[in-house]
């Protein structure tokens, strides 16, 4: 059986990940609840996909490496030296992911990078979407969701509410 792609990724009302700058402090200045579902996503997870800046923004604003106790790919178009935590990948995203897909494992989190995101809806290897969305309306930035994307049907597992965020669960039919 195949594992999973997840997108687990916040999103304000008007549909941007991040402002320009890749700025998200907006997400911060949220009043949640709890830790608005991240523990039960993480628990069924074994491995993180990202690009390089994403991994580049986490390490800026993280004392520590996030995620130490899973399998995490950083997707990068330079010579990169692995570390104790991270291999980083100088490969096609969607080819590896596909090869990843068929090995045995826990679902594979997505985490980011618009770039990757994109490829990964073109070609439809994300099969559940967790979106949280945020009261806030930014008027432009990093889109969620790019043109020129295929139809893709989804099914609604679930919504909850987490204080000011609205969380919202699709799998693909």
């Amino acid at each position: 059986m195949a594992r999973e792609v997840i997108l687990y990724i916040g999103v304000s009302l008007d549909g941007f990940i991040a402002k320009e700058d890749d700025d998200l402090q907006w997400l911060e200045e949220v009043e949640g609840e709890g830790d608005n579902g991240y523990a039960a996503m993480y628990e069924t997870i074994d491995t993180t996909i990202m690009g390089k800046r994403t991994y580049d923004y986490v390490m800026e604003h993280a004392d520590a490496f996030p995620y130490p106790d899973k399998k995490n790919y950083v997707f990068t178009t330079s010579e990169q030296e692995s570390t104790e935590y991270v291999d980083f990948v100088k490969e096609d995203v969607v080819e590896f992911t596909k090869k990843l897909k068929q090995q045995e494992g826990a679902k594979i989190w997505m985490v980011g990078g618009s770039g990757i995101l994109d490829a990964f809806i073109k070609e439809n290897l994300i099969d559940e979407y967790i979106i949280t969305v945020t009261p806030h309306i930014l008027g432009s930035g990093i889109p969620l969701f790019k043109e020129n994307n295929p139809q893709i049907n989804l099914t609604l597992i679930d919504t909850k509410r987490f204080g000011q965020f609205v969380h919202l669960h699709y799998k693909v039919k």
